[in-house]
């Protein structure tokens, strides 16, 4: 008996792990995912992928989606880290300001920890202020 028991137990768990994925793909069905299956089907569609099941579609949506989210949320952990270790008298002044400011650098080492390495181009001004010419031009 114990041959068989132990036996039965692998199937089991996997006939389990299947119906749970079944449940799972036919909740998709009524998911409305934030990133529109249009969207998703163009750029699955640009590279090569076509495939008319939309709980594919939607189960990509949701795995972008869950990407985005940890991305937005490490890049804000940067932005925080950053801005407690900016020196004393300068905090003073941004007692006033306490909003966050996600830089692109905040960004490149959220997306670097994924693997994903951002390059911006030279003239890319990080800060409002730069680019601004404090002299007026003379038209």
């Amino acid at each position: 008996m114990n041959g068989q028991s132990s036996q039965q137990q692998p199937n089991d768990g996997l006939h389990d792990d299947d119906a749970a994925l079944t449940d799972f793909l036919a909740s998709l069905m009524d998911y409305t995912p934030t990133i529109p299956d249009e969207l998703v089907e163009h750029y699955l569609a640009k590279s090569g992928f076509q495939c008319p099941d939309v709980r594919l579609t939607r189960l990509v949506a949701v795995a972008t989606q869950k990407f985005i989210a940890d991305v937005a949320t490490d890049a804000l952990q940067h932005c925080k880290a950053r801005q407690s270790s900016i020196v004393k008298d300068k905090r003073d002044k941004q007692q006033k300001d306490k909003r966050l400011i996600l830089s692109m650098e905040d960004l490149s080492k959220a997306l670097r920890e994924y693997g994903v390495n951002v390059k911006h181009q030279e003239y890319f001004a990080d800060s409002p202020s730069a680019g601004l010419d404090s002299a007026p031009r003379d038209e």
